[in-house]
């Protein structure tokens, strides 16, 4: 048969309570070392350089944000009033020729009035004879 003997409960609770004691007391004085402390000043002074960093970018990317919806406002502005000075420009254009077109058709009806005179005249002429 077996020489093994299985230990009872009271033995293994104690073996359980004894290795968390033995890891607690190893985690306390690990957390005790100088050196821990030191490594962790560190780490917390370079977390906060990181941080002012990372403020820093942030600060310039909403100033070139901002920046960059001035420049479009302005060009939008530009463009508007480059619209604005094209669409004057054009209006400008159609009334000199609506006013080309007036005056062309003025002086074609009185060409065409006076040909109508002079016919009529030579019609009454010939009709009279004289």
């Amino acid at each position: 048969m077996s020489s093994y003997k299985d230990p009872d409960l009271q033995q293994r609770q104690s073996e359980a309570a004894a290795a968390k004691k033995a890891a607690l007391e190893k985690f306390r004085a690990a957390s005790a070392d100088p050196a821990v402390a030191t490594r962790d000043a560190t780490r917390a002074a370079v977390n906060e350089a990181r941080s002012v960093r990372v403020a820093e970018r942030q600060a310039s990317r909403e100033k070139l944000a901002v920046e960059r919806a001035e420049q479009a406002i302005r060009s939008a502005e530009l463009a508007a009033r480059t619209q604005r000075e094209a669409e004057k420009a054009e209006a400008l254009i159609v009334a000199e020729k609506e006013e080309l077109e007036a005056s062309l058709k003025a002086e074609q009806k009185a060409a065409r009035d006076t040909r109508y005179a002079a016919r009529k005249a030579a019609k009454k002429e010939r009709r009279r004879g004289y």
